[in-house]
């Protein structure tokens, strides 16, 4: 391993291991210190599109690995910090890109990029990385996806697309039949906010009575909240709530993920 990698791991490490994920993601300056020990990546795609990515390791190898996909601001910082928390608890945190290096400042900087992203092209993108983890030499060839609203949407896509051990959607759209929930191979974590005006209580019914009909393992999770609400940075920002979605998404990722799991 070369120096600068061990150096990026001595950074994720030292910025995540003892502080809480809120408390990181809340600071700019250490989400940016933390975002900066991840390692860039990027690998062709079976269509010939160059895809990136950002990798925090973690200290023990091999590890399972956790597939980040971002929220409509694209692949920032905080993201980033997310997956150098993972890699302090002892997984590889991929944080990848739909956005192809944009980042959004406003709301209509961001559905600007939604509405640019070709899902056949993101379907392409998210299945190239799945696999790029499961053959990696340092990675035990277990695998969950993880997103936040856009990307929690993308999550449930990805995994309908290509079998994964596990799944956490945080207020994503999962809209989907049974028969395309039929494919998911490992069991599905969502946490959903009764206050969301766009990922709602009739939604996620209609969900949970397709995954019943598809026969598939999933929990769902409630929260007094609004959309939006396990990021520090915003206006809906639910302290308590975003740290049980968080605890919750960690001792199901052990469980699926760690030395008991699959």
């Amino acid at each position: 391993m070369s120096l600068t990698k061990l150096s990026r791991r001595a950074v994720v490490k030292s910025l995540t291991a003892g502080l809480p994920l809120a408390a990181v993601l809340a600071d700019p300056k250490l989400a940016r210190a933390a975002s900066a020990g991840l390692e860039p990546v990027a690998i062709d795609t079976a269509g010939g599109h160059q895809v990136r990515a950002a990798l925090a390791m973690p200290d023990t190898l091999p590890a399972p690995a956790i597939m980040l996909i971002h929220e409509w601001w694209g692949l920032n910082d905080q993201i980033k910090a997310v997956a150098a928390k993972f890699a302090a608890l002892g997984y590889m945190g991929l944080a990848v890109d739909l956005f192809g290096g944009k980042t959004a400042g406003s709301s209509e900087e961001a559905q600007a990029l939604v509405d640019a992203v070709a899902p056949e092209v993101a379907t392409e993108t998210l299945v190239a990385w799945l696999r790029w983890l499961k053959e990696h030499e340092q990675a035990t060839g277990s695998v969950a996806v993880i997103g936040w609203c856009f990307g929690g949407t993308w999550a449930l896509n990805a995994s309908v697309a290509e079998p994964v051990d596990a799944t956490v959607i945080y207020y994503g759209q999962v809209n989907k039949p049974a028969a395309q929930l039929a494919q998911l191979r490992g069991p599905v974590l969502g946490h959903f906010a009764t206050r969301d005006q766009w990922i709602n209580a009739a939604m996620v019914s209609a969900f949970e009575a397709a995954m019943r009909e598809a026969d598939r393992p999933y929990t769902t999770h409630w929260y007094d909240a609004e959309h939006a609400f396990a990021n520090p940075t915003g206006a809906r920002y639910d302290a308590a709530d975003a740290d049980l979605a968080w605890s919750r998404t960690t001792a199901f990722l052990d469980q699926h993920l760690g030395p008991d799991g699959p």
